[in-house]
């Protein structure tokens, strides 16, 4: 055979090991086929080569090999190759299937009698050893990464209410669904004096232990202030101030406090950068806006003060980014403009408003969806006239 003609055979018999195409390996491999660099435990014949090929397939998916270059003399062709491959079948070398590609290069000599495979040389040994070590490697990243998430949860779920507060003529109905890439929402109540109700819902950006770190630090913040303030303005501004000298300064807190008066159906609320909470209001949805910057951003902010009187019937959603930001599958948000006319449509006597807006969402981003921030509805409904 001609040196191209080698080059050309060698081609196909990468092609057949990059498929595990046995029959084609059949094909090619001399009855005395040696390989002289051998996995561990394989046997150095063509059956050994056979059932190393066939065992790759079985622990990764995608191999893909691509001849960069290749040279021959004589009887012998030496090819430079880039092997790349996904981990997500089956362990390798001690290591659980991880999903990640791995890329490895190597140079190979064959040599070639009478069209058949007759003798291998490669740097498979050694590149196996560094994909065992680049295995290892993410396996404790992702371990780390899995012990932080599981601290975020528990500190997550420890600062959320346990018990949602009874009041006459009232319906108070949170809703949390965690991602499970933590992220920091909370929801709180805070009793005060005369019977009055503090509603706070708050979102720390970003994702993991940081996020739910400083979420438990806003929250105990305002909880704290709360008590000694009857105005929702000033105590986010007493909480914002600390906030911006403690906490790191790419994060922020959102956040939305109201507080109730049940006597009256009275709701003076002050916000923090936090989205526009909705009034369901005679067939429309309403918002209920009032400026103030993030808490944390910077010192010295002021946070307007609203008032609106919830009648019997008449209800208010608060709510996180999680909903509006969740993407169908072709990459539309949610969005705003479709939950203001959810609100507006929605009926209490069908379903209660959360349930009803976490159907539509589903609806929305289809089976297969995968969450991607925490999501929180907080529904606050006058139910009825008070005696």
């Amino acid at each position: 055979m001609s040196v191209e003609e080698n080059k050309a055979l060698v081609r196909r018999f990468v092609e057949a090991q990059a498929n595990a195409d046995l029959d084609t390996l059949d094909e090619l491999l001399a009855p005395d086929f040696v390989d002289h660099s051998l996995q561990a435990d394989q046997e150095p014949g063509r059956e050994g080569f056979r059932q190393s090929a066939a065992e790759e397939h079985a622990i990764f998916s995608n191999v893909r090999i691509h001849i960069e270059d290749q040279a021959a003399e004589g009887d012998k062709v030496i090819s430079r190759l880039t092997i790349k491959r996904i981990h997500d079948r089956r362990e390798f070398m001690g290591v659980a299937p991880t999903g990640i590609e791995l890329k490895a290069t190597a140079i190979v000599i064959h040599r070639i009698a009478e069209g058949k495979i007759v003798e291998e040389w490669s740097e498979g040994t050694g590149l196996l050893e560094a994909t065992r070590q680049r295995l290892e490697q993410e396996r404790i990243e992702r371990e780390r990464i899995e012990q932080d998430l599981r601290v975020a949860r528990t500190i997550q779920q420890a600062s959320l209410p346990k018990e949602v507060p009874d009041l006459e003529g009232w319906q108070i109905t949170p809703y949390y669904q965690p991602a499970r890439e933590v992220g920091g929402d909370f929801y709180d109540f805070f009793e005060l004096e005369d019977g009055r109700l503090g509603i706070v819902v708050g979102d720390a950006t970003g994702h993991g232990v940081p996020a739910a770190l400083v979420m438990a630090s806003a929250r105990s913040m305002l909880r704290a202030v709360a008590q000694a303030s009857d105005s929702p303005g000033e105590a986010l501004r007493r909480v914002n101030g600390p906030l911006a000298t403690d906490i790191p300064p790419n994060m922020f807190v959102t956040c939305f406090y109201a507080i109730l008066d049940p006597e009256s159906g009275s709701l003076t609320y002050a916000n923090a950068g936090h989205d526009l909470p909705y009034l369901h209001r005679d067939g429309a949805a309403e918002e209920l806006r009032a400026t103030g910057m993030p808490l944390g951003l910077m010192p010295g902010m002021e946070y307007e003060e609203k008032q609106t009187i919830l009648e019997a019937g008449e209800a208010a959603l608060l709510y996180s980014d999680g909903l509006v930001e969740a993407h169908d599958p072709k990459g539309e948000m949610f969005g705003f403009p479709r939950l203001r006319a959810l609100v507006a449509e929605h009926a209490e006597e069908e379903r209660p408003l959360g349930k009803f807006l976490m159907e539509e969402l589903y609806t929305f981003v289809g089976e297969g969806w995968e969450q991607e921030d925490d999501i929180t509805l907080l529904t606050l409904r006058h139910s009825s006239a008070l005696s």
